[in-house]
């Protein structure tokens, strides 16, 4: 400006030259990163708000599964509060930061410890998931008992670990760039990326296997006790009609159909509804030919737990069908952003243009957006309390 006032008095500058660098001093501002970046914010403070707020009000929804992902909605309602207001200011202003450097040490801190409470977490999650498969009789679905209070503190602890080398100053190199907001030390970079994502990931997918692998395990299982169940009955039943009742003139020929306790007809239309996906709460009635013969069935012992048990199952099942999505999001939003954070890091002759490093960054963020969209499509019981506070606003 001052070059400018030395060629053209303010009184004689041309207008075209005016509006020249006007034109010139606005395109040094991103609005379009800034209003993308304000729905953002908007976007998972509200979806991940609702997701802690379902949990804590509706009783259908306080699951140990459940508790786990409140902790990854805290992480990402904390991302969209303290990190990304001024992370979308800095892409407002093109990339250039124009704060306190002693600011910019604190956002590096609270980036680096979010994101890898993120990844954490559904890592967590994921050991939760395989102790739920692999040891289920000593498994507390309802209340987070010791086991499950140590994998949450550990979570927030091991993601502070990473993080605290940028509060303790490792940020503060020489020659530092005051324009520019990011971590200084490569050896740092390739430490955290290491330890937020290249370690986690790989055990996080092994445990999920090792968890699907279990069901298919246990849904087989189920299905040969369902039968060998079923056979038992009949037998039972086909020598209690022989011994009660002499043959009745003017029936059907052959065996009567015998009917079956009402749990194992139950069980047999759930077995066949899972199969198939749907859920129906009304009673399954029994098949025609069981209703048109009066022959009285035999008392099945435990009913009540058979029932309670097929449907705790049949919900852990449901959640376990959206927690694939949200782990597989994940790795397609910040894979890029890792490789691409570590590559700069360790090839120091690579030209890495400035735009790809804040494509993959905005990419990791949106992630945070996705994981409540991803319970309303995925999760009954997540959609009916969403549905409920959106028509109750309206």
């Amino acid at each position: 400006m001052s070059d400018n006032s030395t060629d053209f008095p303010n009184d004689t500058l041309p207008s075209s030259a005016a509006a020249a660098a006007a034109a010139a001093a606005a395109t040094q501002y991103n609005f379009p990163a800034l209003i993308f970046g304000i729905l953002l914010i908007v976007v998972i403070t509200g979806g991940n708000v609702l997701v802690c707020l379902s949990v804590y009000l509706e009783k259908a929804l306080k699951t140990t599964t459940n508790y786990f992902i409140v902790s990854l909605a805290f992480a990402d309602l904390l991302l969209a509060v303290l990190v990304l207001p001024l992370f979308v200011y800095a892409e407002f202003q093109g990339g250039v930061w124009s704060l306190n450097m002693l600011i910019c040490d604190g956002l590096m801190t609270m980036d680096v410890m979010l994101c890898t409470a993120s990844i954490f977490n559904l890592c967590a999650i994921s050991v939760d998931r395989f102790i739920a498969v692999s040891i289920p009789l000593n498994y507390n679905r309802k209340h987070v008992d010791h086991r499950q209070l140590i994998l949450l503190s550990a979570t927030w602890l091991l993601s502070l670990a990473v993080a605290s080398p940028v509060m303790f100053g490792i940020n503060n190199v020489p020659n530092r760039d005051p324009s520019e907001c990011k971590l200084e030390d490569n050896n740092y970079v390739v430490y955290s990326s290491v330890c937020s994502f290249f370690i986690p990931c790989p055990i996080m997918l092994l445990l999920y296997f090792g968890v699907f692998r279990g069901l298919r395990h246990w849904e087989e299982t189920r299905r040969a006790k369902l039968r060998s169940s079923i056979e038992a009955c009949r037998k039972l039943q086909h020598a209690a009609v022989a011994t009660a009742f002499p043959p009745l003139a003017g029936t059907i020929p052959g065996p009567l159909p015998m009917p079956l306790p009402r749990i194992i007809e139950r069980d047999l239309a759930q077995s066949r509804l899972d199969d198939t996906g749907e859920y129906i709460q009304q009673e399954i009635p029994y098949p025609r030919q069981y209703r048109e013969n009066s022959v009285p069935t035999v008392t099945y012992s435990h009913p009540k737990n058979r029932k309670k048990r097929a449907k705790i199952n049949n919900r852990e099942r449901k959640a376990m069908r959206v927690l694939p999505v949200v782990v597989g999001c994940f790795l397609f939003c910040w894979t890029p952003f890792f490789v691409v954070h570590t590559t700069r890091a360790v090839c120091l002759t690579c030209d890495i243009p400035a735009s790809l490093m804040s494509t993959v960054t905005w990419l990791g963020y949106v992630n945070s957006a996705l994981n409540p969209i991803i319970y309303t499509i995925f999760n009954t019981e997540f959609k009916k309390f969403f549905k409920k506070c959106f028509w109750s606003c309206c």
